[in-house]
């Protein structure tokens, strides 16, 4: 057997043991009365984070949702083009998405949306396009 069959034969061999990369299960289980949510990978408790939700007079949908889309540095149309960095679309135009008024994270004070830290909202963001939007839970309880 030749060098460049026995070379090639030991390629195809390696690449058949090297392991495929998994998509994961990502959660973001929102808690609406203690304005907190949990990340879980594949129900692996990862993180826990303050959140601000709608204020009164702004729902903040309640229900099991997959992600829709991603946007790294959306603006919001509705909004005075406020910024909506690190959004992870849920339910039409709600999304979890960073904030800049981290003074207002742990109580309602946004128009439904669900703040995070910035900080906060890029690891989740991260996470969510590494598991891919059909593998993006996002659950809200009142």
């Amino acid at each position: 057997m030749s060098f460049s069959v026995r070379l090639a034969a030991g390629l195809l061999f390696l690449s058949l043991q090297a392991p495929v990369a998994q998509a994961y299960v990502l959660t973001a289980y929102v808690d609406l009365s203690e304005q907190r949510m949990t990340v879980m990978r594949d129900g692996m408790w990862l993180y826990d984070w303050p959140v601000s939700s709608g204020r009164q007079g702004y729902l903040t949908p309640t229900g099991d949702y997959r992600a829709t889309r991603f946007s790294r540095h959306h603006r919001s149309r509705k909004y005075n083009n406020a910024p909506m960095p690190y959004s992870i679309f849920f339910h039409g135009g709600y999304a979890i998405h960073g904030t800049d008024q981290v003074a207002q994270l742990g109580r309602p004070a946004s128009h439904g949306c669900i703040r995070l830290h910035r900080e906060h909202a890029a690891t989740l963001f991260r996470m969510a396009e590494q598991a891919g939007r059909a593998n993006v839970a996002v659950v809200i309880r009142p």
